[in-house]
């Protein structure tokens, strides 16, 4: 069965129904209303796969709603890049879905709101929409953090939600600007217009404010104080999904600003910029950290700047590095997250921790080495593919980027084999063991499998991605597949 066109608004409005459905459901059954809420993320996700082989015969689906032609309506855009997404959002809900002790009506309410917001905000085809996405995914994302019922968990989200307000003014003024400038929040209709209207410090300007503003959810710097302290205090399986799957989203965004609306250099060398300081200061953050949960944070940070280090390299070959490191940190960081919902608290209390749970050691190891970049792991033609990407395109500030990166890798070598040196150590007696039960590790494994799947089938996943990249970082076929007459 193959879906058309028609069906891509589906991924939105599904969730979003069943949301506002489930608190009465949940009055009568809250089983019941779990069941429903669980087969509405898995019919999401089944209907992004159906989706995917329309888009990939003709690059993308393209649906103007209410039969409104672009640039005038509402419009979503549903290309491979973004139903990935789409599918490894819901997959991603599925698979922490939350424990019994958090999994109340309202939190899969919650679950619903974010898979709708998700979805809405890598398949919309306007800045407007987007923004509205962003700020559904954002109240989403409050609740969810403090879901533990926690003062800690309560008191991040509070801040979390005063830094997510002050991004979300940053983004709606830098919005404002591009129409004052353009007349126009079309992707597509203002890709046509950037070369003539978005240009010069107006331009600029409006790509910073929304960059910092989209980049609070991205954990860009200096908008990136939240995550150490809504990771710790937040449900561990919320923050799987927040860390692996949530912050891609908001970097699709902003990957879509650069390739269609800012291609200028000065543009490019801020998101470098910002990324670069967050690869340094997530790794240093992360060596300096004595805590498993903090240390998964910043690493996360830095994994993200090294996203907007990719993004910021022109041409499909930066996108395509970004795409890959996108993806290799959205298996590896929730399967990292896994395990430190047993090994909580300092890391020097885990000595000895891997000799009693020999498959939780082993499962770490893996992720530590593909993290660093050992090859033949996923992690290493990642950032292979980054460095080759910034080394050819050239220029101080790329070099100096992978100049960066390569002390970062040292020192990420540094605290995790410092990690598995503890956990392989002698531990005191008398102390309980720290033991996984295999439910608590199968998420873990299974992304652990599919790490070890990907990299016996590197080169045709290669080829997928390339072709990927190269359709993603089209500007004039985004435009003809959207615009009436392919203008």
């Amino acid at each position: 069965m193959t879906l058309t066109a028609h069906h891509v608004v589906l991924p939105v409005a599904l969730p979003l129904l069943v949301a506002f459905l489930l608190p009465l459901v949940g009055r009568l059954s809250d089983g019941l209303a779990r069941l429903l809420a669980q087969l509405t993320t898995l019919a999401v996700a089944v209907i992004a796969l159906l989706l995917w082989p329309a888009a990939s015969d003709g690059g993308a689906l393209v649906s103007a709603m209410g039969g409104f032609a672009a640039p005038i309506g509402i419009v979503f855009y549903a290309d491979k890049l973004a139903l990935m997404f789409v599918v490894a959002l819901a997959v991603g809900l599925l698979l922490f879905r939350p424990r019994r002790e958090h999994d109340s009506t309202k939190v899969q309410t919650l679950w619903l709101l974010l898979l709708a917001g998700g979805s809405g905000l890598v398949l919309s085809g306007d800045l407007f929409n987007i923004f509205v996405f962003y700020e559904i995914t954002a109240v989403a994302t409050y609740g969810l953090g403090a879901s533990a019922h926690t003062g800690a968990g309560y008191g991040a989200s509070l801040r979390y939600l005063l830094l997510s307000a002050l991004g979300s003014a940053f983004a709606l003024l830098g919005i404002a600007l591009v129409y004052a400038a353009a007349g126009t929040l079309n992707l597509a209709d203002l890709s046509q217009l950037a070369g003539e209207r978005l240009t010069g410090p107006m331009g600029l300007t409006a790509f910073v404010l929304m960059v910092l503003g989209f980049g609070v959810k991205a954990e860009l710097f200096p908008v990136n104080t939240w995550v150490p302290e809504v990771y710790t205090a937040a449900p561990t399986r919320v923050t799987a999904v927040l860390a692996g799957v949530v912050s891609k989203l908001a970097m699709v965004v902003i990957l879509r600003l650069l390739v269609l609306l800012f291609q200028d250099p000065a543009a490019l060398g801020f998101l470098l910029l910002l990324g670069a300081i967050g690869v340094a200061a997530g790794e240093l953050a992360a060596f300096r950290s004595r805590d498993l949960h903090r240390t998964f944070a910043y690493s996360s940070i830095a994994q993200l700047g090294l996203m907007a280090v990719a993004f910021s390299i022109p041409g499909h070959a930066g996108v395509l590095a970004g795409i890959a490191v996108a993806l290799h940190h959205l298996v590896v960081k929730p399967a990292f997250f896994v395990l430190a919902d047993r090994w909580r608290g300092e890391i020097a209390g885990l000595t000895g921790a891997g000799r009693t749970s020999p498959l939780a050691a082993g499962l770490f190891v893996l992720l530590s080495l593909s993290i660093i970049g050992i090859p033949p792991l996923p992690g290493f033609w990642a950032k292979l593919m980054l460095f080759k990407a910034a080394i050819d395109a050239g220029g101080a500030g790329n070099l100096t980027a992978v100049a960066i990166i390569l002390a970062a890798t040292v020192i990420e070598a540094a605290y995790l084999f410092r990690v598995v040196g503890i956990l392989y150590g002698t531990a005191p007696a008398g102390r309980p063991p720290l033991r996984f039960t295999l439910g608590e590790l199968a998420p873990g494994l299974l992304l652990g499998a599919v790490l070890i799947a990907a990299t016996v089938s590197v080169a045709p996943l290669g080829d997928g991605l390339t072709a990927m990249a190269a359709d993603s970082a089209d500007a004039a076929a985004y435009a003809s597949r959207v615009l009436p007459g392919g203008n």
